[in-house]
């Protein structure tokens, strides 16, 4: 099972309110298991640029189903996959992009956002996520 309509609007809604509280605002990107995008927003005067690399992180997380900035490893240097970052039309390789997991720990999506400093983008990640966590 996929994440649903419903679980989209309330990680978007919780992310929108984390941002707000810390004053930047964000590209916010709900993805599915399947990683096609099943939710986004643009908060007003969030950077134009960043509202790709939020889809991105959210698709990178869908595809792997781990945090993005995990994935650094592989291809930071000396990592074990130098270019791993650029195959799948482009992956994004720093903090920003969560799985989302269900009861049974299947991912069922992604979230991921941009538009802050890297710090600032997983924190309102971290916060849709934990919102959905708290709403299963």
């Amino acid at each position: 099972m996929s994440i649903t309509q419903a679980q989209a609007d309330t990680a978007i809604a919780a992310a929108v309110r984390e941002a707000r509280a810390i004053g930047v605002p964000m590209n916010i990107a709900v993805y599915d298991d399947g990683a096609n995008m099943k939710a986004f927003v643009r908060m007003d005067g969030a950077f134009l640029g960043s509202a790709d690399i939020a889809q991105n992180k959210a698709r990178t997380a869908a595809l792997f189903g781990f945090n993005t900035e995990a994935l650094y490893e592989f291809v930071k240097p000396g990592g074990t996959s130098p270019g791993f970052d650029q195959t799948n039309g482009g992956l994004i390789v720093f903090a920003g992009g969560i799985p989302v997991r269900n009861g049974e720990d299947r991912l069922i999506g992604a979230v991921g956002v941009s538009g802050g400093a890297v710090a600032q983008d997983y924190q309102v990640a971290q916060a849709a996520v934990a919102a959905l966590a708290a709403d299963a």
